[in-house]
């Protein structure tokens, strides 16, 4: 279970550092990871392997201050790697390695390193290094030109399916886009996209509603969680934790989440007491979750009719666990309830979604008819072509 968000935000600090740590052989960057903990650091993303090249500039857009790079696994990508990175970005890159060698040292230097830690660390050795990182760090983040695309995934009724299709698609958005994109939970105080997705957050979407007066980007930042896919994530907290947040919070978090990222993915739930906040009225595309059962489509109906008449914001329909002819109910009936078209069908594979759920791994990353239709959302919604059907094989084979 997540701990719960019962830490003081104060304690983040405001030096504190993000750090992407890369080092495919795990005991070396055992012992750097090791070194961080207790200073004014957080080891934000380990990398197991090294990034290809040409992922540089997406990792550029995490916008990590420091980045420690392990020489010795492959000291001519290594430093490949770090010529790219310096070229690209702002970071402070750091290399380490066990062997003292000036020629290496003057060629991480070329390349664009500011510091070349020798294993076994000398005492105070990485905390000096930090602190001259620090003074490097820019004062300030550049301002984006335009703010981020806002998608929020919003439920016709509990059990339709709104935090798993809403991390997939956050997961699928994160990868075809290859664009900084963030998941926000605000299915409180009860939500489970940390849990959906395997991932323990220290902090949650309660520590950025209860300091909305000093959430800023360089604040948020402290309280995101990296998922493996690129994705970062603002947790719902793990324990049931009540917090009496005001519109304008709601609204604060959604203008920086917005302005720090490319696209923002919202898991409201069911929650219309939110429909007083920009919420809605600033999403790029809302979502709406349903299923083909009377309760759902005569909520469905009344939200269409009532709630989203007037808002003006593009309203995609999402007929979840479909099969065709659900309950006799056909298309025409169907199209009736809504008022208009579904946009989506995700097809029923209950089982399927139950397994990936419950081993916390992403229905977008297998190649299923659900994990599909995901990826197709995700594509439509960054401007991406769909990806061509693939065609039947025929023969004696099938």
């Amino acid at each position: 279970m997540m701990p719960a968000a019962t830490q003081d935000p104060d304690a983040l600090g405001a030096n504190v550092l993000t750090i992407a740590l890369i080092g495919p052989d795990q005991q070396r960057r055992g012992a750097v990871a090791i070194a961080l903990a207790g200073l004014q650091a957080g080891v934000t993303r380990e990398f197991s392997v090294y990034p290809d090249l040409d992922e540089i500039p997406r990792l550029m857009g995490d916008g990590y201050d420091v980045m420690i790079v392990d020489l010795d696994s492959n000291p001519e990508y290594a430093l490949d790697l770090v010529e790219t990175i310096c070229s690209q970005g702002t970071p402070t890159v750091m290399v380490y390695s066990a062997r003292a060698d000036s020629e290496l040292l003057v060629r991480c230097m070329r390349a664009g390193a500011r510091e070349f830690l020798t294993q076994p660390f000398a005492p105070g050795t990485i905390a000096e290094a930090l602190v001259r990182a620090s003074v490097r760090r820019p004062t300030a983040k550049p301002v984006k030109k335009t703010v981020g695309k806002a998608f929020v995934f919003l439920g016709s009724k509990g059990g339709t399916g709104v935090t798993t299709l809403a991390c997939n698609f956050a997961v699928s958005l994160a990868q075809e886009s290859r664009q900084s994109t963030l998941l926000i939970d605000l299915h409180l105080p009860l939500g489970d996209a940390a849990l959906d997705l395997g991932i323990t957050a220290q902090y949650s979407t309660v520590d950025a509603l209860r300091n909305g007066g000093r959430l800023d980007s360089n604040f948020l930042s402290k309280l995101l969680t990296k998922h493996s896919s690129g994705l970062s994530v603002l947790a719902a907290p793990g324990k049931f934790t009540q917090v009496q947040s005001t519109d304008d919070d709601i609204d604060k978090l959604l203008a920086v989440a917005r302005q720090d990222f490319d696209y923002v993915v919202i898991d409201a739930g069911t929650r219309l007491d939110l429909g007083e906040t920009t919420l809605f009225t600033q999403a790029t595309t809302i979502y709406l979750v349903t299923q083909v059962s009377i309760p759902e489509l005569r909520n469905s109906n009344r939200l269409v009719s009532e709630f989203f008449a007037k808002s003006g914001t593009k309203l995609e329909i999402v007929l979840n666990r479909f099969t065709p002819r659900s309950l006799g109910v056909d298309e025409d009936h169907i199209t009736k309830a809504l008022t208009r078209p579904a946009t989506w069908r995700i097809p029923n594979d209950y089982a399927t979604a139950k397994r990936t759920q419950n081993t916390a791994t992403s229905l977008s990353l297998e190649d299923l008819p659900i994990s599909r239709v995901i990826r197709q959302m995700a594509r439509t919604a960054c401007g991406l072509p769909p990806n061509p059907e693939k065609k039947k094989r025929f023969g004696i084979f099938g």
